[in-house]
């Protein structure tokens, strides 16, 4: 069977939960971390937010490899009926927000620095300092306008999902926009 790593939601198998424990496998850090964000709702999409720049489905294909995951099927099936073609929900506002902007070139490099002390800010105010590492790491090596504008993606999901940044992501957008 192929696994469609980046829409299949994936569960810990019992191998994985006790490699949480034992640490006995040697995975890297960053394929544990993916393995312990595993919770069986949580898609490769979903979990490509905290890989970087690795390839989320080759930390996938180790996990699954190793069987300490297993692909599972969707909870809702409206998503799973939806075409593989359809823009991921978090980027369906995205592409609106990102039009408003002007275009790259526009943009001096003290704006794309204020972006990205706005962007990590907003992450460590609303998350807590020392969480969301992965995601201020890819804000702090975004190179330029078009970089800092890809890992925006990452930074409106990871807002999306959190109580209080979801509340307040339009006017996190609205401060944004001047300076991205």
């Amino acid at each position: 069977m192929t696994i469609d790593f980046f829409s299949a939601a994936f569960a810990k198998t019992e191998t994985g939960q006790q490699e949480i424990q034992k640490r006995s496998l040697g995975l890297s850090p960053l394929v544990r971390r993916v393995l312990v964000l595993v919770d069986g709702q949580r898609s490769g999409k979903d979990l490509a937010t905290f890989a970087g720049d690795a390839s989320i489905d080759a930390i996938l294909g180790e996990l699954v490899e190793k069987g300490c995951i297993e692909a599972k099927p969707r909870e809702k099936p409206e998503k799973a009926e939806k075409p593989a073609q359809a823009a991921p929900e978090a980027q369906v506002q995205a592409p609106a927000f990102l039009a408003r902007l002007p275009a790259p070139e526009e943009r001096s490099a003290e704006q794309n620095e204020m972006a990205r002390n706005f962007m990590i800010n907003t992450v460590n105010s609303i998350f807590g300092q020392h969480t969301r590492i992965s995601l201020i790491e890819n804000i702090a090596r975004a190179q330029g306008t078009e970089g800092l504008r890809k890992v925006y993606l990452q930074w409106e999901s990871a807002m999306a999902e959190n109580r209080i940044g979801a509340k307040r992501l339009p006017e996190l957008q609205d401060k944004l926009v001047n300076v991205l």
